[in-house]
C-alpha cells in the first residue's frame, strides 16, 4: 500500500533538486555569486541547505511510501537493494571519467563511457522483478570494489563516498527504524547520536595529531577516512572525504527528523494543527542550533550536530510553507515546474554528474589561441554566454539558468507522458 502523494513534498523535492542543479552547474567555477558556493569550513549558505534538505525530504517521504509497517524478508531485501541501488548511483560518477577502454581516446572512449553509462543506468533504474534488481546491484557493487582494490592505476584513486551514497546508507538505516521501533525510539535514537557524536568529535584525542579538534584535515572525522578510505576520497581534500565515514553517522539523525515529521504528517489531525506543530518544531530546532553552535559549530562537511539541527529546523519551516500554501491554503497554479523536477529527481541527479564530464571530453582548437585545445563546455560557455554579460557573475548563473532551462523541457516530456524513473 502506498498513501497518496503529498503535493507540498513533491514540490519541495522539485524546489531542492532545481537549486542543487543551479549551484553544481555554474558556467565558470572562477566566478560564482557567494550564496551559490558552499562555505569554506564553518557557516552555513543556502547551497550548504541543499544536501541535508535531501535527506530530510528521504526521510518524509519513508512514512508515505510505506504507511502499513509491515517488516519481512521481503519488505527487508526491498530496502536493501533500494539503497545498494542509490549507493552504487553515486559511485559510478566517480568512475565515469576513469573508465579506459582498449587504449580508445578522445570521442570513440567518450561513446564508450556513454554506453556503460546508459547499460548502468538501466540495471540501476530499470523496472525489473525483485531478484534480477538485487544480482544486478550486487554485481555492480562488487565490480566497483574489485575496480577500486585491484591495483589497477586508473582506479587506485577512484572515490568511493559521495551523495547518493550518503543517502542510500541513511534511507537503509532510517527505513528499519520506521519499521521496527515508535517514535519515542526514533527520537532517542537521534537524540543520542547528535549528542554521542558531539561527544567523540570533541573528546576522543586524533592519533598523530593530538588534542580532539574541529580544524580542516586534522579532526578524528578526517582520521578515519585517511585510514579506512586511504586514497580513494575526494580528489580535492585527498585525504579526507566531506562524505566520509564518521559524518555519515549524524546525517542519519538527519532523516530520522524528516522521519518524525512525516508521521506527524501522516496523523488524523486538522491540517492547520500539522502545520503549526511543524512550524514550531522549526523554530525549536534552529534556537537549539544557534546555542550549540557556539560550543559546536555549524558546518557541513563535518555534518556537526548543530548544522542537523540548523538545516533540519530550516527544512521544517520550507516544508511548513509549502503544506500551508498547497495542501491548505489550495493555492497550487504556480507548482508545476517544482513538480516536474521533484517527481524524477534521480535521472536529474544521475545525468547532471554525467553531462559535464562528458562535455570536457569533447576537445578541438581554441579559436582564439590556435595552439591550445578547449573542451565543449568551456567553449559554449566563453563565446556563446559570458560575451552578453558585462558581470562574470552574472554569466555564470546565466550558464547554469540555461542548463536548468533544458532540463526543465526534458523533464516536461517526462511528466506529460507519465515517465518516472525511480531506483
Amino acid at each position: 500500500m502506498i498513501k497518496e502523494r503529498l503535493i507540498s513534498l513533491d514540490v519541495f523535492r522539485g524546489f531542492t533538486i532545481l537549486l542543487m542543479t543551479i549551484v553544481n552547474n555554474p558556467g565558470s567555477w572562477a566566478t560564482v555569486y557567494p550564496p551559490l558556493l558552499h562555505s569554506d569550513w564553518n557557516g552555513c549558505t543556502p547551497t550548504d541547505l541543499v544536501f541535508p534538505f535531501f535527506i530530510f525530504i528521504m526521510g518524509v517521504a519513508v512514512s508515505f511510501a510505506m504507511p502499513t509497517k509491515t517488516f519481512d524478508s521481503t519488505t527487508f531485501n526491498k530496502i536493501m537493494v533500494r539503497s545498494l541501488r542509490m549507493f552504487c548511483l553515486g559511485v559510478f560518477f566517480n568512475f565515469f571519467g576513469k573508465i579506459q577502454l582498449f587504449g580508445l581516446e578522445g570521442i570513440p572512449l567518450l561513446i564508450g563511457r556513454l554506453i556503460i553509462t546508459i547499460g548502468v543506468g538501466y540495471a540501476l533504474m530499470g523496472s525489473f522483478n525483485p531478484k534480477v534488481k538485487t544480482y544486478l546491484a550486487v554485481t555492480i557493487f562488487a565490480v566497483y570494489l574489485f575496480l577500486a582494490y585491484s591495483g589497477i592505476e586508473a582506479y587506485q584513486d577512484v572515490r568511493l563516498p559521495g551523495v547518493l551514497q550518503r543517502i542510500g546508507i541513511v534511507y537503509f538505516i532510517i527505513s528499519l527504524l520506521y519499521l521496527k521501533t515508535t517514535q519515542k525510539t526514533q527520537l532517542i535514537v537521534a537524540s543520542t547520536i547528535l549528542l554521542g557524536y558531539w561527544a567523540i568529535m570533541t573528546l576522543i584525542p586524533v592519533p598523530g595529531i593530538g588534542l580532539a579538534n574541529l580544524e580542516k584535515g586534522t579532526n578524528l572525522a578526517s582520521w578515519i577516512d585517511s585510514i579506512l578510505l586511504k586514497d580513494h576520497v575526494w580528489a580535492v581534500t585527498k585525504t579526507w572525504d566531506p562524505e566520509g565515514i564518521l559524518s555519515t553517522i549524524p546525517a542519519i539523525a538527519s532523516g530520522i527528523i524528516g522521519l518524525l515529521i512525516g508521521q506527524l504528517l501522516n496523523r488524523p489531525l486538522p491540517k492547520l494543527e500539522i502545520a503549526k506543530r511543524m512550524g514550531i518544531a522549526g523554530i525549536i530546532l534552529i534556537i537549539l542550533a544557534l546555542l550549540w553552535s557556539i560550543v559546536f559549530p555549524l558546518n557541513k562537511s563535518l555534518w556537526t550536530s548543530s548544522f542537523v539541527l540548523y538545516t533540519s529546523g530550516l527544512a521544517i519551516l520550507s516544508l511548513t510553507l509549502f503544506y500551508y500554501v498547497i495542501d491548505i491554503a489550495n493555492y497550487k497554479k504556480w507548482t508545476k515546474l517544482f513538480l516536474i523536477w521533484g517527481v524524477n529527481p534521480m535521472i536529474v541527479f544521475f545525468f547532471s554528474e554525467i553531462i559535464p564530464q562528458g562535455l570536457e571530453m569533447i576537445q578541438f582548437q581554441n579559436p582564439e589561441i590556435p595552439t591550445e585545445q578547449i573542451n565543449l563546455q568551456n567553449y559554449l560557455y566563453s563565446f556563446w554566454i559570458a560575451p552578453v554579460f558585462n558581470n562574470p557573475m552574472t554569466a555564470s548563473l546565466a550558464g547554469a539558468l540555461i542548463y536548468v532551462t533544458i532540463w526543465s523541457f526534458i523533464l516536461g516530456l517526462f511528466y506529460k507522458h507519465k515517465l518516472i524513473f525511480k531506483v
